[in-house]
Formats: C-alpha cells, sequence, structure tokens
C-alpha cells in the first residue's frame, strides 16, 4: 500500500480506535475519524487541531445506517471528488457485562448484533463505491467470537456478534475480491481499554500498531482470515 493514505476509522474516540487514529496520523496518513458524538469527542478534536486538514471527525452511528449514507455523502467532500478510500478499520463495538445464562437480554443481543456485526457489514457495503481498487478492509472482531475456541459461557451476546462478524468479513471478501480488496477479520487480543478493563494484558499502543502491521503486510490470499495482532491465524 502506498505510503499515503486515505483511511476511515469508526469508534474513533476511545481505545483502539483513538489509538489507531494517533498512529496513522504519526504516519502521515489523512483519517476520517467517525464516532458517534463528534462534539464530545475531545481527544478527537484536540489531534484535529494538531492536524489541520489530515483529519476529520465525522458522526457515525454503527447501529444506525442512515448515518452510513450521510457519511458516505460526506466522504467526497473530506477526500475529494477523486479521493478513495485505501483502508476502512471497523472498530466501533459494544460489550454488555454481567451477562448470565437464564438471564441474557434481548435488548442486548439485538444492540450487539446491530453494532458488532450488521454495522461493519451494512457500512463496508455502503462504502464499497468510495473504496479504492486494492483497498483493505480490517474488522475488529475477537477471539471471544472463535466457536473452536469456546471453552465457558461467558460474555454471550458480544461473542454470538463476534462469531456473526467473522462470517460478514468471509462473505465481504467474497463480494470484493474482483476489485482487489482484501478484508480480514482480526482479534486485538484483551486490551487495556474502557471495554478491557485495567487488567487486560496488551497495551492499546501495543495493539493497535500490530495491527496496523497486519494489514500493511496483507495481500489477496489473505482475503478473509481471521488473525491476531501478532499476526497469527485465530481458530473459527
Amino acid at each position: 500500500m502506498s505510503e499515503s493514505r486515505h483511511v476511515l476509522v469508526t469508534g474513533a474516540n476511545r481505545g483502539i480506535g483513538l489509538e489507531f487514529t494517533r498512529q496513522l496520523l504519526a504516519r502521515g496518513d489523512r483519517v476520517v475519524a467517525a464516532c458517534r458524538q463528534p462534539g464530545k469527542a475531545t481527544d478527537l478534536n484536540h489531534l484535529a487541531g494538531e492536524h489541520p486538514g489530515r483529519l476529520h471527525v465525522l458522526p457515525l452511528d454503527a447501529t444506525a445506517p442512515k448515518t452510513h449514507a450521510e457519511l458516505a455523502r460526506e466522504l467526497p467532500l473530506v477526500l475529494g471528488e477523486d479521493g478513495r478510500l485505501d483502508l476502512l478499520i471497523n472498530n466501533a463495538g459494544v460489550l454488555h457485562s454481567g451477562e448470565a445464562f437464564g438471564r441474557v437480554d434481548a435488548a442486548n443481543l439485538d444492540h450487539s448484533f446491530r453494532t458488532n456485526a450488521a454495522g461493519p457489514f451494512l457500512l463496508t457495503q455502503t462504502l464499497a463505491p468510495l473504496l479504492a481498487d486494492g483497498a483493505r478492509v480490517m474488522n475488529l472482531s475477537s477471539r471471544l467470537g472463535s466457536i473452536a475456541l469456546t471453552t465457558r459461557f461467558g460474555t454471550p451476546t458480544y461473542a454470538i456478534s463476534k462469531a456473526a462478524l467473522n462470517m460478514a468479513t468471509v462473505l465481504l471478501a467474497q463480494a470484493l475480491a474482483d476489485r482487489g480488496i482484501v478484508v480480514i477479520a482480526v482479534s486485538p487480543g484483551w486490551v487495556r481499554t474502557e471495554m478491557g478493563g485495567e487488567g487486560a494484558e496488551v497495551a492499546p499502543g501495543d495493539a493497535a500498531a500490530g495491527l496496523l502491521r497486519q494489514i500493511d503486510s496483507v495481500s489477496s490470499e489473505d482475503s478473509g482470515r481471521f488473525i491476531d495482532w501478532q499476526g497469527e491465524a485465530v481458530d473459527w
């Protein structure tokens, strides 16, 4: 991929999404950082002030296809008429904590699915005309979405939705293959973010840097794969 890219990061206001944004800007990329409430994204807006013209903060609700369409209309104004996205990072996600068998809430399951699986799938579909041929799409999945690695009952709505995201990744890889667009699912590991908690194993900076290294190195043969932040294959 070229040294300077047009990149869209969803869920960019905190955690790994914010770290992706910082590191991409440091590399010289032009970044569109999307989140639900840009006016409250203090860190993002501070970065935008430090990188005028290279960071644009735009609204997006992963669960609301209407906002996907609005973002698609806004992007050409930001990227320029000839601009195309070289990298789409579907990072926005949600984890409902404290779930136990017998008390799993239907609303939580619906919200998790719409945010973690339907959101990335529908957004990628909407933005497909704006993706450059040969672009990359990285879907932030999780080892908790691996059916083969499941050994206990835990985080059910998150796990179910991430397993669905893995299937969405494979389907998108097939749909976009004729344009040379590579779509992969990645596991960032257990990361010290608001979602992962203070006891998590991986620093956000390390996870983001590792995942960016992986997306830089993938080829068309890798499309549809599920890998971790260090490049190791994750069982489905």
